[in-house]
């Protein structure tokens, strides 16, 4: 069924609470925390835009981190909000607080047009135990609920569940923004009935993030091509040698499987034939999780499907690049997650850019519908500046993944039907 989207609704004069994904990447400079990617705050301005033009009080509720239900400076929203009236070009009005009587003198002095961004839900436990009292408080001023929060809506939280269903009760709308409307389009509908042949990507670092989704995408697509960490898996699954590779052996089974359908199913099932491999050799220092840190030396092309017992796989190889790009350029639907090595060292992020190019060249040359989903995926594209050159980019991870195996997102199911 189709949800109702900010389209449909009459909002003049009327509080939105709208459930934003702020949850941005920043970093500490001269005292201040920064923002050092603010995407998902410009992906957000389209339905902000349109609630302004209808006349809405808009009331913008979002997480940023995991401060456990404790006050942590390093992750109010405040620097959000300045951001967000930088890049709105209008004053964005700010209460640190989510709940409680600031928020509702400020939720009262709104007017028409006018935004308010309220402080961190996590930094109350009750948003993460979908806590229907604290539900109740956060809903208190508000009459229509709307949620651009795609890559929140996996999770059900107080502001992405339970208040659509406090707002509901009370005879109020619950609808989706354009963005969420957006990946509900390209993440589902475009993929039900795609446009043949469908090319999925699928690389990152564990085959068991991904069963499920290689399990439904096998229903549907012509071709799979497996690169990343994952593919390990499978080359050890396949009997070959591994050498320090990420790999997760207890998936071996799983692996099989796949091919196996794959194979029952007639669906071209790509692994990579060549790797770029490194030798890891530990470094003496931890990271910020007390691990032990490696640097990667004598990275080179490993032609052999066996990977030698001192090198770690960190890339797909030439050969395996342009046979996945060969494959990718004359796909006409590309469903891509997850990058082919580890990109952000640019000695390994050749696989992954090959790739990336060869998906623009399918869209903008051949008409192909070209759709990320997610994650990593997301950032390598940016990062190789061919972002803006792809059909769709996914904002949500997790969310991305459980859609796509098609698991009903609360986030979602919450919203009101057409």
């Amino acid at each position: 069924m189709a949800k109702l989207t900010i389209k449909d609704l009459d909002v003049r004069g009327k509080r939105v609470f709208v459930r934003v994904d702020y949850n941005v990447p920043m970093e500490e400079a001269g005292g201040q925390m920064v923002i050092n990617d603010s995407t998902r705050i410009k992906e957000t301005l389209p339905t902000l835009r349109l609630l302004i033009e209808k006349g809405a009080r808009i009331l913008l509720a979002a997480h940023l981190g995991r401060p456990k239900g404790q006050r942590e400076s390093s992750m109010s929203l405040r620097p959000v909000a300045d951001k967000l009236a930088e890049m709105i070009q209008k004053p964005v009005a700010f209460v640190d607080d989510c709940i409680g009587e600031k928020v509702e003198q400020a939720a009262a002095a709104l007017k028409e047009g006018e935004i308010l961004l309220l402080e961190n839900v996590r930094y109350y436990n009750e948003e993460e135990a979908n806590d229907g009292a604290f539900a109740e408080k956060l809903a208190k001023v508000v009459d229509v609920y709307v949620n651009d929060a795609f890559g929140a809506a996996h999770r059900a939280h107080a502001s992405t569940e339970a208040v659509a269903r406090v707002v509901a009760k009370r005879g109020g709308k619950c609808a989706a923004g354009l963005l969420m409307e957006r990946e509900l389009k390209f993440l589902g509908h475009e993929l039900k009935n795609p446009a043949r042949p469908f090319v999925v990507i699928l690389g990152g670092a564990k085959v068991s993030d991904k069963i499920k989704v290689i399990d439904t995408l096998l229903e549907k697509a012509d071709t799979l091509l497996i690169g990343g960490a994952m593919a390990y898996t499978f080359r050890l699954a396949d009997g070959k040698k591994v050498g320090k590779s990420l790999v997760e052996p207890d998936k071996t089974d799983v692996a099989k499987a796949a091919v196996a359908k794959a194979k029952m199913r007639g669906v071209q099932f790509l692994l990579p034939t060549d790797n770029v491999v490194a030798t890891p050799v530990d470094s003496g220092k931890l990271n910020k999780k007390g691990r032990p840190i490696f640097d990667l030396q004598n990275p080179r092309v490993n032609s052999s499907q066996d990977i030698p017992d001192a090198e770690e796989g960190l890339d797909i190889g030439p050969e395996s690049a342009n046979r996945f790009a060969e494959v990718i350029r004359g796909a006409k639907t590309i469903l891509w997650n997850g990058p082919m090595g580890m990109f952000e060292d640019k000695r390994f992020a050749e696989g992954t850019n090959i790739v990336a190019r060869a998906v623009v060249e399918a869209t903008q040359k051949n008409g192909a519908k070209s759709i990320i989903g997610g994650g990593d995926s997301v950032k390598a594209l940016n990062k190789a500046g061919l972002g803006d050159q792809v059909t769709f980019m996914s904002t949500g991870g997790g969310a991305s993944l459980e859609f796509l195996e098609g698991k009903a997102l609360p986030g979602v199911a919450a919203l009101s039907e057409k």
